[in-house]
């Protein structure tokens, strides 16, 4: 039987090779589509996303979470969770095809109608393979979840750069996410060849819906509250605004986003498998804030060090404006992780109803601020993010601390060091963006001297030194012959 380190592991690698795909395929196509379609184009498609990722929230309803969690999920549970599924999409979509037209009066924009009744699609297709990516994730079965990644984004993500590149415009992008969807659905169909069987159990729904409905009701909180921005945006301001701040928010997220989705595919099977061990669970609870925090502190910070120089390069002079939004932003996705950590740790030991009270507290604060944030602009909105970071990180700490002992000081003792040596590693490359210098230059300074600084103040680290080792153990694993 595995350890947890060597469960943990072999999950990062697989976890790390699908964000590595989603990072080197669809960056770069991404950027070849930004160069190819304007600020609007993404901001048109970006006034819906609140739709499409409240209807997400409904078809999962938490019940994929929920059969994770459940040591002993048997055929019908994801049987019923895939009926159930369907039906949620299907209702969902209808509810989108109806009112597509009301929303395009909201924002005064007659091609919205058009765009979410087609691109609402992907719903569907997400919804058939829920229970499937349920069982994967709950078996660690990351290396199956890293190989549909990079089938899903190359192929869309090429169908995308055709389409932008002939001329379609935004309507790039809207194939882009539909193709993605179908391709997603295919492969983890051709991959599991798993069909369900003609049952929908009662007594499964029951516990999922009793576990999932509470996840689902504090994840309608967060969706909500995450996609209330571009839709305010959209109204109140311009379609190029809400282009401008979806790709310099998008930019920001990426060193977070990357580290964080390597490790929360992970932690949270990980953590439900050692639900039973109270002090296992908080000495691996505090390793993966401890080494999260030191690779998302750093990447973050770089970015908004270099965010102009890297946008000038990589998307021209037309995309400035989000550089600003991009570095703000930083500050707010640096601390993300922290967050989603320690409601794991609440969500393994079945306290979804602390976690959906968490969220309904959370929330009321964070859109008091939001709008509060609006007459002081698109700059008062990314403000408004770091404000309501820092308080939703002291209310998640609240019943971790309760429950494990683990307070808000006792955490922040653990990854501030971090934090400070980031900023005073990256300082230089920030400072260095002022000079008379092209922007390949000064990004190439930022690269070389703030990662070398980092790692001499780190160097007798022993999570640093952990980092490197399992950095290169697994460089080496992959091209291993006995690895599959």
């Amino acid at each position: 039987m595995k350890s947890v380190k060597e469960e943990t592991l072999q999950g990062v690698k697989w976890s790390a090779l699908e964000k590595a795909s989603v990072l080197g395929i669809q960056f770069i196509l991404g950027l070849i589509m930004a160069r190819l379609l304007s600020p609007g184009d993404y901001g048109t498609v970006g006034m819906l996303s609140i739709f499409f990722a409240i209807s997400q929230t409904f078809i999962d309803s938490g019940f994929a979470n929920a059969l994770i969690r459940k040591p002993d999920s048997s055929e019908s549970d994801y049987c019923t969770a895939f009926y159930f599924n369907i039906l949620v999409s299907i209702v969902c979509y209808s509810i989108l095809f109806v009112i597509a037209p009301l929303v395009a009066d909201f924002f005064h924009s007659d091609i919205l109608c058009r765009i979410l009744r087609i691109q609402a699609v992907s719903l569907i297709f997400n919804s058939l393979v829920s229970s499937q990516l349920a069982r994967l994730k709950a078996a660690l079965n990351f290396k199956a979840l890293a190989l549909r990644t990079f089938f899903v984004s190359v192929l869309s993500g090429v169908c995308g750069v055709i389409l932008a590149y002939i001329g379609f415009g935004v309507w790039a992008l809207v194939a882009q996410t539909v193709l993605s969807s179908l391709f997603n659905c295919i492969f983890i169909f051709a991959y599991c060849r798993w069909l369900p069987g003609a049952s929908f159990s009662r007594s499964s729904f029951k516990y999922l819906w009793n576990y999932g409905s509470k996840l689902m009701a504090s994840g309608l909180l967060n969706t909500f509250y995450t996609n209330l921005t571009p839709l305010i945006i959209g109204r109140h301001f311009t379609s190029g605004d809400l282009g401008y701040y979806s790709r310099g928010t998008s930019f920001a997220s990426y060193p977070a986003s990357i580290v964080k989705g390597i490790l929360s595919s992970v932690t949270f099977p990980i953590f439900s498998k050692i639900q039973e061990d109270t002090d296992r669970l908080v000495r691996v609870y505090r390793k993966y804030i401890c080494v999260t925090s030191l690779a998302i502190f750093f990447g973050c910070t770089l970015m908004a060090a270099i965010g102009k120089p890297l946008v000038l390069l990589l998307l021209t002079e037309k995309w400035e404006s989000c550089v600003i939004y991009l570095q703000i932003f930083c500050f707010s996705a640096m601390f993300d992780h922290i967050c989603s950590i320690n409601l794991n740790l609440l969500q393994v030991t079945g306290r979804s109803d602390l976690f959906l009270r968490l969220e309904v507290i959370k929330k009321a604060i964070a859109i008091t601020i939001l709008f509060a944030a609006i007459p002081f602009g698109v700059i008062g909105i990314c403000i408004s993010k770091i404000i309501y970071t820092q308080i939703a990180m002291f209310i998640n700490t609240h019943y971790t601390g309760k429950l494990f002992g683990l307070s808000y000081l006792t955490q922040v003792k653990d990854f501030s060091g971090f934090l400070a040596l980031s900023i005073l590693s990256c300082l230089p490359a920030y400072l260095f963006t002022f000079l008379d210098y092209p922007p390949v230059v000064a990004l190439a300074f930022g690269f070389v001297s703030a990662p070398l600084i980092y790692w001499l103040m780190l160097r007798k680290n022993p999570y640093m030194k952990e980092c490197l080792g399992i950095i290169k153990d697994k460089v080496s694993l992959l091209f291993s012959s006995k690895q599959g």
